[in-house]
């Protein structure tokens, strides 16, 4: 069964259920991030989808050109601080062998921006949304059993659906993890090939459009169509995806964190009524070329 099949049996988990803010639910792209140093990069592939209690995050040099060892993705639980507006993740899983961004953010939202800043003013990201209205549901991997053996194994990952945006995120098998653990940090060492197939086995991929992978850790996915079929419904709240891992088949369990059928994405915040005046009043100035930046 195809997942788009399964959602009339889902039981409905809003947004704001959860305790992150619903303006930070979504699919985020990064625009900027600008360093405590004068330096500004606009251009790394960097994307980050927000479901109610986890996230899936992406980042690249290029598209096909970012080494084996140098890609950064991962999966994990978010929590939020709201006295200091704040958010932090447990890395439930991770493409690297360590952390590379330990902070916790702290975040101001405006527009179809979110403007988040490094506590210790190490930097500060500009990253904007870029879903506008649609499906928005949240499934989060939680484990594996394989078929031959029945035997469950530990899995972790995900998929965050954003109207037409897409997230896929699922780890390494535990056998393979553990070699890629016993390599250290990725960048310093030396790899064989066989080090590199066990390195980019974990995956995430992102799709903007038509289920087809712009963006991924794993090379070989790029320009695949994303892998929604094979799904059955366990009950309200858990589906079980059959799947072929290394040519091994598989059943992964996910676990429903969000539905909305119909939901709508931030991407205007209110102000005051002295500032719409403002605006308007000065729109010859300043919205003369202003446009709408995703």
């Amino acid at each position: 069964m195809n997942l788009f099949e399964t959602l009339s049996q889902l039981k409905p988990i809003t947004a704001a259920s959860g305790n992150v803010p619903t303006y930070l639910m979504g699919a985020f792209r990064r625009k900027s991030i600008s360093f405590y140093n004068g330096l500004t990069d606009e251009n790394t592939i960097v994307y980050w989808f927000q479901s109610k209690s986890f996230t899936i995050d992406l980042r690249l040099k290029s598209v096909t050109d970012t080494p084996i060892v140098e890609r950064q993705a991962w999966v994990g639980y978010t929590h939020w601080d709201a006295q200091n507006a704040s958010l932090s993740w447990e890395l439930s899983s991770n493409y690297q062998n360590h952390t590379q961004w330990p902070e916790p953010a702290t975040l101001h939202s405006i527009g179809n921006c979110i403007l988040e800043f490094s506590p210790s003013n190490a930097y500060v990201e500009d990253w904007r949304q870029q879903a506008s209205t649609g499906l928005f549901l949240g499934l989060r991997l939680v484990k594996a059993v394989h078929v031959a053996t029945q035997q469950e194994i530990s899995l972790d990952g995900g998929l965050i659906i954003c109207g037409e945006h897409m997230a896929y995120a699922q780890s390494r098998l535990p056998h393979i993890q553990q070699n890629v653990d016993a390599l250290g940090v990725l960048s310093y060492v030396e790899q064989s090939p066989s080090d590199l197939n066990q390195i980019e086995s974990y995956e995430v991929s992102v799709s903007t459009q038509d289920q087809l992978i712009q963006y991924s850790s794993c090379t070989q996915m790029t320009q695949q169509q994303l892998i929604l079929d094979g799904f059955e419904v366990v009950d309200a709240g858990t589906l079980i995806q059959h799947k072929l891992i290394g040519g091994e088949a598989y059943q992964l369990v996910f676990v429903v964190d969000v539905c909305e059928p119909e939901y709508t994405f931030q991407n205007v915040t209110p102000t005051t009524a002295d500032s719409q005046h403002w605006l308007k009043q000065e729109q010859h100035h300043l919205m003369h070329h202003a446009t709408v930046v995703a």
